[in-house]
């Protein structure tokens, strides 16, 4: 992915304009064909209540490290928004000084948003998730539900359950037996997964909930593999129905795919692509895309493992497994009606990958053919190892706010220690008597928890790389004793520091993290399916 732009001092207030955007000028935003993004700084928990159709959440405490990542371009219109339009304009003077030209707040936020009755949703990863109901739907995958599957596994039926989630959530809970092939890769190694598998084997797609499943389902539905069922609602659904899931999987292991197995492949993605309307560009046809970021953002997605992308990839392209890519839509593309490439080292993952896009809706979906192969083939070099790091810390100051910022290993017995990291990470271990300001609330908060601004600061977080940008930032409101603990609280356990856990002194509940997986509760996880079901009924109305 590439860097974030250095901070650089905005020029006045023409670097942003000085008007707001109004919720009629940007509702038309959303009605039309230009690109633009729409992103959301409040926290997850916000968000997740209610937020604007159409939105992207990237939390203000997360905007130094992802944008460079969400709107490549920084030329790109970027309306931000919040609940009543404080935070807003704080994170749109944050991208400014990052360098982005076109910025605005939403007028009045979420609030006015709502008081003129304009459309709202609550969830996370709606899109995908809603495009995963219609899915079921119009297409009829078909599903299986936990208690099924646990009489035929009781029985004995021949069944194989790959689970298509990534392996770091299939290796902390899945269902007994389930083998790991994210969806990314199903339709890439299927046919060597099933090559001594009969017809009778019954084929079952699992993910945490619903929409993985149903995708995996539909895909294997299309390729013509018989006897294949989604797990209707995954392991949540699993767990609900009092069945004990296997814990520390190691079948991680995919089958590499042999020349057959990718052929097929292969055929199918370009009958897909034929059929769904994805578009194949060979390398010359890439440059003039990688040409046109220079001018507007681009989206260059590479969607094979992790391993293979850290091996070697087209220099420019970022990282998002395809089974996540679709998942997790509208963090791969804040940027509304911007082009999307896909690649891989071949065309199947990334065409089956733009196909899933294509039907989602995006308009100007491309995949590279014969992808990073075609381009070593070419005589062009790839870049390997891992790519840059989100957690970036002083590299998004300019070399001057970074140089006059103050690091500390030690706290003053006189000082006042503002954690600013997440509240999970400030329940896990603080320095005593520490006040947890979120970063994301800092200059909002930090005046009423701490008034005089000659008094000694001392900033932490989990790593470091919060607490450094938030010293900053308390630096530049004007209080004279800020330091950073160096390394965060983690370098400050190592040395054995004092600490303390809980949510000491936090009056009311955080609303900066979301559960998810098996960290929801049952009541939650009930809720949540519920939630994602009812998606689909408008479809069944047809209505969609």
């Amino acid at each position: 992915m590439p860097k974030p732009p250095q901070m650089l001092k905005p020029e006045g207030v023409n670097a942003m304009s000085d008007t707001n955007v109004s919720c009629v000028e940007l509702a038309d935003l959303l009605a039309g064909t230009s690109p633009f993004a729409l992103i959301d700084v409040r926290e997850a928990g916000e968000y997740n209540s209610s937020h604007i159709v159409g939105a992207s959440l990237i939390p203000r405490r997360e905007l130094e490290f992802r944008i460079a990542e969400s709107a490549p371009f920084v030329g790109t219109p970027i309306v931000v928004c919040d609940d009543d339009g404080r935070r807003a304009t704080l994170a749109a003077r944050t991208l400014v000084a990052l360098g982005y030209t076109d910025v605005r707040a939403l007028g009045g936020g979420m609030n006015r948003w709502a008081t003129e009755r304009l459309p709202t949703e609550w969830g996370v990863n709606v899109p995908s998730k809603d495009f995963g109901e219609r899915v079921q739907v119009e297409n009829g995958v078909p599903e299986i539900d936990a208690v099924e599957l646990r009489q035929r596994m009781e029985r004995g039926d021949r069944m194989v359950i790959l689970d298509t989630r990534t392996p770091e959530e299939y290796a902390r809970t899945c269902i007994p037996g389930g083998r790991s092939v994210p969806n990314g890769e199903l339709g890439l190694r299927i046919t060597d997964l099933l090559d001594d598998v009969d017809d009778d084997t019954a084929v079952v797609i699992n993910c945490a909930g619903r929409t993985r499943s149903i995708i995996g389902a539909r895909l294997l539905q299309r390729m013509g593999v018989e006897n294949v069922v989604g797990l209707e609602n995954g392991t949540a659904g699993w767990a609900l129905a009092g069945y004990e899931l296997e814990r520390g999987a190691d079948r991680l292991d995919m089958p590499e795919p042999t020349d057959e197995g990718r052929a097929a492949a292969e055929l199918f993605a370009d009958k897909l692509a034929e059929e769904d309307g994805v578009q194949f560009i060979d390398i010359d046809e890439l440059d003039s895309l990688i040409a046109r970021a220079a001018s507007e953002s681009v989206y260059l997605i590479d969607v094979r493992t992790r391993d293979e992308f850290e091996e070697g990839r087209i220099p420019g392209f970022g990282w998002f497994p395809g089974g996540q890519a679709v998942q997790r839509a509208d963090e791969v593309a804040p940027v509304h009606n911007a082009p999307i490439v896909f690649c891989c080292d071949g065309r199947a993952r990334a065409a089956l990958t733009a196909s899933w896009y294509r039907q989602m809706g995006f308009c100007e979906v491309y995949a590279v053919r014969g992808g990073t192969e075609l381009w070593r083939e070419s005589g062009r070099a790839l870049e390997s190892g891992a790519s840059g790091s989100k957690s970036m810390g002083l590299a998004t100051l300019s070399e001057d706010v970074a140089a006059s910022l103050r690091q500390t290993d030690i706290v003053a017995s006189d000082a006042t220690v503002i954690h600013v990291g997440l509240s999970a990470e400030f329940a896990r271990a603080h320095i005593p008597a520490s006040v947890w300001i979120p970063r994301g609330w800092l200059e909002i908060r930090v005046v009423n928890a701490v008034p005089d601004k000659s008094a000694a600061l001392v900033v932490t977080c989990d790593d470091g790389s919060q607490s450094a940008l938030a010293a900053a930032t308390l630096s530049e409101m004007g209080y004279s004793d800020v330091a950073f603990l160096r390394g965060g609280m983690r370098a400050w356990q190592s040395a054995e520091g004092a600490i303390e856990s809980g949510l000491s002194g936090v009056m009311s509940a955080p609303n900066d993290m979301l559960a998810s997986g098996p960290e929801r509760g049952f009541a939650d996880m009930i809720n949540y399916l519920r939630w994602e079901e009812e998606l689909g009924h408008k479809y069944a109305a047809g209505d969609g």
